[in-house]
């Protein structure tokens, strides 16, 4: 094979773009991004016949060279960011974007995006507003507190927490209690960028009242609580409880701060799951500023919410680190609609997507299930179909022990290897996202839409259809 004569057969720059398909992509799109293309994909090509022990496959690629230049072309004007469907059966998947938010709140938010809001302006006032004051009544009405704001995300408030009240001074904490919250960012980390430093008390498994009595010195700005939605210790443990610290905290004119991590606004408990302490059980309790994420058990955008009495908030909206935290006009609308939902905790469970997969009846499940197998075995792939049984879990580092019966259809591919199927499941136009166990593709539908089911089976039909 003489691969000098196939790099001299490779079509000038001059020739491709008197193509008809590059002049439409260039007509489509821009001169410049065609020749970028054009460019990359010849480097490409070299490279390729330069590896190539095979003349026809090298042959090959030289005649594939403007469809692939067109394919680039079109790859550079497409978003990376794509809808997937998900059916791993983990309802806050982290890579998947944690919580989804229901077509009807997104109608009400593509509204305000594409135009003007009144996100700081006071309609009734005619002047400058204040972009909490759309769901701090809300929350306040909810949970119980005096006053409520939030920032871009949950670690964001608990430094900001921190940095407001602590900052300069001692924060009491149980060595339990001192979590990893997710990709190596950790409680202690956070604290030592609010300024606070950092007191531990206790032990892993064991912090007693005393603990917290003898570290409060003159330093000491704060006591906080972590829960640890994240993971569990049981067995040899004891833990002290916020309204068990609220009287040494009003000794010593210090706050009592929790962070809640998930954050849930209704007691999953009468639904059949663990009990997770509420937010309004927090307030209840007395203490003075709860923090909490906005994507996970809430079901809302990422953010972290703040809630308490007003003196600590206003101190917090007053600080500088505020507006390089603060939430744009996306979550605030999405943070709205969502609230809204919980003014009736059966119009939240009904019209939330992530309670509503959490609370959904094994009996529902079971009925989308079989639902999705009819759907599929009419396409008649070339696989097994059948519906099995397995567990959802919450994610999200939410419940972590938590799992929830539930329903998946398996397939079993007759013509291709599962690892195989699962990868081209994840290339689809609309990628699908399963669990694969036991040499069988699982589709947990817990956490699929039932108007993704035609899309799953019009997808899979090009993959696995029989003729």
């Amino acid at each position: 094979m003489n691969k000098n004569v196939l790099y001299r057969s490779i079509p000038k720059v001059d020739i491709l773009l008197g193509e008809k398909q590059i002049q439409e992509m260039i007509e489509r799109y821009s001169r410049d991004t065609v020749m970028e293309a054009i460019h990359e994909e010849m480097e490409k090509l070299r490279a390729y016949i330069g590896r190539c022990e095979e003349e026809e496959k090298a042959k090959a690629q030289i005649d594939a060279l403007t469809d692939n230049i067109c394919i680039a072309v079109e790859a550079m004007h497409t978003p990376n960011m794509r809808t997937v469907i998900n059916g791993t059966g983990t309802i806050l998947h982290t890579n998947l974007g944690r919580a989804p938010i229901s077509p009807e709140h997104m109608r009400h938010i593509a509204e305000i995006a594409t135009g003007y809001s009144n996100l700081e302006y006071n309609l009734e006032a005619g002047k400058r507003g204040e972009r909490y004051s759309h769901f701090e009544k809300l929350l306040c009405k909810i949970t119980g507190a005096e006053a409520a704001m939030a920032v871009n995300n949950n670690a964001a408030s608990v430094m900001l927490i921190l940095s407001s009240l602590a900052k300069g001074g001692e924060v009491v904490v149980s060595r339990g209690e001192l979590v990893e919250i997710g990709g190596k960012f950790r409680i202690p980390d956070v604290m030592e960028q609010s300024g606070a430093s950092l007191v531990e008390v206790g032990t892993t498994n064991k912090t007693h009242y005393d603990d917290y009595e003898n570290a409060i010195t003159e330093e000491t700005k704060a006591l906080l609580k972590v829960h640890t939605s994240n993971y569990r210790i049981v067995g040899f443990t004891e833990h002290v409880e916020i309204d068990e610290l609220i009287p040494l905290a009003k000794e010593h004119d210090i706050p009592v701060i929790e962070d809640l991590g998930s954050g849930v606004l209704i007691d999953l408990a009468k639904y059949g799951l663990t009990h997770e302490p509420t937010v309004q059980e927090s307030i209840a309790k007395g203490a003075d500023v709860v923090c909490f994420s906005g994507d996970k058990l809430l079901g809302g955008p990422q953010a972290g919410i703040i809630i308490g009495k007003k003196k600590y908030i206003d101190m917090m909206k007053k600080n500088q680190l505020t507006r390089a935290l603060r939430i744009d006009k996306f979550t605030a609308a999405t943070l709205e609609v969502v609230l809204m939902e919980y003014l009736s905790e059966e119009k939240a469970i009904e019209n939330i997507p992530v309670l509503r997969m959490i609370t959904a009846s094994l009996e529902d499940v079971s009925r989308k299930a079989k639902n999705l197998a009819r759907i599929l075995r009419r396409g008649e792939l070339e696989a097994k179909i059948q519906v099995v049984p397995c567990e959802s879990q919450i994610g999200g580092g939410s419940l972590p022990l938590e799992r929830i019966p539930s329903q998946a259809v398996a397939i079993q591919p007759t013509r291709i290897s599962v690892p195989e199927l699962e990868e081209c499941m994840r290339h689809l136009p609309v990628p699908v996202i399963p669990r694969t166990v036991n040499d069988m593709i699982l589709l947990d539908v817990r956490t699929i839409e039932e108007r993704q089911f035609k899309v799953i089976a019009s997808q899979l039909k090009s993959l696995l259809s029989e003729n």
